[in-house]
Parts: structure tokens; sequence; C-alpha cells
């Protein structure tokens, strides 16, 4: 099963295989940022498993090389980020216009997340990214 996204303007939109390996809330500095929110929930999956369907040429690119974050050059929506020579591409659930099987597990970065952000679920909390 494939998900539909999409930017907010709607000219950005992906199809994402419905097999995301994991899924977090990332409340850094760099992910609230981006998002203009406290948190930035996203969904890891294999770089080949997305694929842009329309407005490839309306694309961002806000990074380098190393890592980069994807947006849409209109609307400023962040579409998804990918990190050192990691396989994945972590796609922000909020950009999902259909519903993920896979639920985020748990909150990662709670050590540099904003001080009136207070985290009101029962999901592990991690001051870092968890190891393997």
């Amino acid at each position: 099963m494939s998900l539909s996204g999409s930017c907010l303007c709607g000219t950005v939109r992906y199809r994402v295989d419905d097999e995301f390996v994991y899924a977090l809330i990332c409340h850094c500095s760099q992910c609230r940022r981006a998002t203009g929110s406290a948190f930035k929930p996203f969904g890891g999956i294999q770089k080949e498993k997305l694929a842009l369907i329309a407005g490839e040429d309306a694309v961002m690119r806000y990074g380098g090389e190393i890592a980069h974050d994807v947006h849409c050059a209109k609307c400023g929506s962040l579409l998804y980020s990918w990190f050192r020579d990691s396989p994945y591409v972590h796609v922000t659930y909020g950009t999902l216009v259909d519903e993920p099987r896979l639920k985020p597990t748990a909150h990662i970065y709670v050590g540099s997340k904003a001080s009136w952000d207070e985290i009101q679920d029962n999901l592990p909390q991690h001051q870092q990214l968890p190891g393997p």
C-alpha cells in the first residue's frame, strides 16, 4: 500500500510506501525551527520508497550533501529530510494525506525541547537518538 503526501499549497506531491521502518517525534532545536512547531513527527523509510509525483521543479533543498531538508519553494512546507549516508529519508508525518500504519514510538532529543513544551503521552523519551 502506498500513501499520498503534499505540501500546504499542493504544488509538490509525493507517494511513499506504507512501510516505515521507524517513526519518532523529534524535539531538537533544528526540527523546531524547520517546522515552526514544538516538534517534528516523522517516519523513516528507504529513499527508493519515496517518489515525487508532482512539482519536482518547485522543490527547494536546504542544506548540503551531508544533510538536507526538502521543502516546497512556493509555500515552504518541509516534506522530508535526509542525513549523512543514511539509506533512509525522514518523511514529515504532517504532510501525509493518508494515515500511516506505523505511529510514532518515542520522543527524541527531549533534552533540548522547548521549555514550554509539555509531553502529554506515555511514549518513551530519549535525550538523544537511541542507538540500535
